[in-house]
């Protein structure tokens, strides 16, 4: 008997968390709930139509449907239709012609333009300032300041390092090399790699670890197993728990607020300060695209490009002595 369109999906949504990670699963997931709605909008359910009698037709019909989102979004939305295309032909529950599939995507779907990254760069250096001084903070209870040098650390490993929210939050103790200024992380695709950290952020763990030596002793675990941030809310007591990356994003839009007032706070995100760090290494290397690939992780070097006009400082220079030296000079 047939599978249902439904059955369908939903084995091929198991496939990808099997095989992915958590993230990618969770946008998998998302797409394809785009899909099962569109699909349930053109005819009967997807739980009561057949898998057997999908057509490779339905994929130019959900381009068009996507038009109203950003092209970057529909790009995405039909990249993991076609893998869910591949899918049903690599288990055999449809007879699908993946070559018109593709050409389909090709011909109907728009190509995302290049969007340079903006980010308030002078903001994030306040905040990374403000936060160096959480640690003189005056406080009331320990667990205050666990949490201030926690924050500090959190703030300027995310700017030095470079990691992702959810990379720095899944880190262990035992990832980092305190001798060798480095730490293996997994990111994206789970692909694992090495990141460099700066002495400023060892010397913000350092503190923020010494200060948690009580709490990790007695948690019964070996030190290299516990998290390298941890959780000092109320809810987590005595216990040693990893912080989610649901609460660096809280770190990050708390400490912004504190440091630079609430509508900062709306522009600035943990990702912000990867943009920092990578437009950071480009300044301090004199533009060098493939060291600053490298130390971002990026798979291509295209991604890295769109940094480039952020730190061309000859460009700027350029710029203000023909339009305003020059224009002095008229005047």
């Amino acid at each position: 008997m047939s599978q249902s369109i439904s059955q369908a999906i939903t084995a091929y949504l198991q496939s990808i968390s099997d095989a992915r990670s958590a993230n990618t699963a969770r946008t998998y997931g998302t797409a394809m709930n785009a899909f099962t709605a569109f699909l349930n909008a053109q005819g009967p359910p997807t739980e009561q139509s057949e898998i057997s009698g999908m057509q490779e037709d339905v994929v130019a019909q959900f381009a068009a449907d996507l038009k109203d989102l950003s092209p970057a979004t529909e790009q995405l939305y039909l990249t993991v239709v076609a893998g869910f295309f591949e899918f049903l032909v690599a288990e055999r529950l449809a007879d699908i012609n993946l070559a018109r599939v593709r050409l389909l995507i090709r011909k109907r779907s728009r190509k995302p333009g290049i969007r340079l990254p903006q980010f308030p760069q002078q903001q994030i250096v306040d905040t990374i300032c403000y936060s160096i001084n959480l640690a003189l903070l005056p406080v009331n209870i320990d667990r205050d300041r666990l949490i201030n040098l926690r924050d500090r650390a959190f703030i300027v490993t995310l700017a030095d390092t470079g990691l992702r929210v959810h990379e720095a939050c899944n880190l262990r103790r035992g990832d980092l090399d305190w001798n060798e200024l480095k730490a293996i992380v997994k990111g994206k695709g789970n692909r694992e790699a090495v990141v460099r950290f700066s002495q400023r952020s060892l010397n913000a763990l350092k503190d923020y670890l010494d200060a948690r030596a009580t709490l990790d002793g007695s948690s019964g675990r070996q030190l290299a197993s516990l998290p390298l941030f941890a959780r000092h809310d109320k809810g987590a007591g005595k216990k040693v728990k990893p912080m989610t990356p649901t609460t660096g994003r809280n770190i990050v839009d708390q400490r912004v607020t504190e440091a630079i007032g609430p509508e900062a706070g709306r522009n600035i995100t943990p990702h912000s300060f990867r943009h920092y760090f990578v437009t950071t290494v480009l300044i301090g290397s004199g533009g060098n695209l493939k060291l600053a690939q490298s130390l971002a992780r990026h798979q291509n070097i295209a991604v890295t490009q769109r940094y480039a006009h952020l730190s061309d400082s000859d460009l700027d220079k350029g710029y203000i002595e023909i339009f305003e030296s020059g224009q002095a000079t008229k005047d």
